[in-house]
């Protein structure tokens, strides 16, 4: 289940949290939310993108 979580503190920082997206789809599912809260501060990519990112590099090696 993909889901998109928005943590507002009481201090008024905001946090964008993708879970169960694949890769960098998680940065294009979430752009919109990041354009309309202003610019970011930080990244911290979760295990699912680098996991996804080292399949796809598998995937593709082998399609060589």
């Amino acid at each position: 289940m993909k889901t998109i979580e928005i943590i507002i503190s009481p201090g008024s920082e905001s946090r964008v949290e993708t879970k169960g997206f694949a890769g960098s789809a998680c940065r294009d599912a979430s752009r919109f939310l990041e354009l309309a809260l202003g610019k970011a501060t930080s990244e911290s990519l979760t295990a699912e993108f680098h996991e996804a990112y080292t399949h796809d590099q598998n995937h593709l090696e082998q399609e060589k």
